[in-house]
């Protein structure tokens, strides 16, 4: 193992370098999904896409809990903003101002939370939305699908 300190590499088995005597710690393997991504990816592009991605990574990785629980927050989170955005355009029709207006707020807000949660995945945070975050926790821990033999 090679000294981060001094770059003396050192036999496996050791715990400190005999060059300088810094401690040698040992960095772990990422964890890989089962599509070969690492745990990190595969969270981030769950987001990346918005609700889209989120629904292709559930499918995709349905044992893997830190990648359920983004893949569902995209879902709620980009979902929702959808829907709001789609049915703020439909109400004020003839109010094209006001629709522009809202629809505005609603594509920054979109943005934000998009560059936000991608960031988040990617440092391997479980990073919660309000209140999707809670549902996409909840999901993600309790629904796990049987084991195949």
């Amino acid at each position: 193992m090679r000294c981060p300190k001094c770059g003396l590499e050192n036999s496996p088995g050791a715990r400190f370098c005999a060059s300088c005597g810094a401690p040698l710690v040992e960095t772990p393997e990422p964890k890989k999904t089962s599509t070969g991504l690492e745990e990190n990816v595969a969270g981030l592009l769950c987001y990346v896409l918005g609700w889209v991605s989120g629904l292709v990574f559930l499918l995709l990785e349905p044992n893997n809990k830190f990648i359920r629980f983004h893949a569902i927050q995209s879902i709620i989170v980009f979902g929702t903003l959808t829907v709001a955005s789609i049915a703020i355009n439909i109400a004020f029709f003839w109010i094209s101002p006001l629709s522009w207006g809202i629809s505005t707020v609603i594509g920054l807000l979109g943005l934000v939370l998009w560059i936000v949660l991608m960031v988040k995945a990617y440092q391997g945070t479980k990073f919660k939305i309000i209140w999707a975050g809670d549902v996409a926790e909840k999901s993600a821990e309790g629904q796990q699908p049987p084991k195949q033999p």
